[in-house]
């Protein structure tokens, strides 16, 4: 799959949750829907990924944390969330 495929499913799945949950919710409830939308169509996604800076190579935790990467290339807002949250967004999503 191409980047410019993967891009569109993740724009279709972004306005599906927000044309269903509209605007006013807190992001916690968006990117537990992306996520979900995301799966449902079939895409690998991980929340919450850890990302190490890199400084005179060597790897500094500093607590930077990719909010959504989808198929290991796509940061569903196209930076990273230097937050350091425990609960991943995906977590409890049961497909079965």
């Amino acid at each position: 799959m191409t980047e410019n495929e993967l891009s569109n499913i993740v724009i279709k799945c972004a306005m599906r949750v927000h044309s269903a949950l509209g605007p006013g919710l807190l992001e916690s409830a968006y990117a537990a829907s992306l996520c979900y939308e995301l799966l449902q169509s079939g895409l690998r996604v991980e929340a919450q990924k850890p990302l190490p800076l890199v400084y005179h190579s060597v790897k500094l935790e500093c607590g930077y944390r990719v909010d959504l990467l989808v198929e290991g290339k796509i940061n569903h807002r196209g930076q990273i969330s230097r937050r350091s949250r425990r609960h991943s967004p995906c977590a409890g999503i049961d497909l079965s």
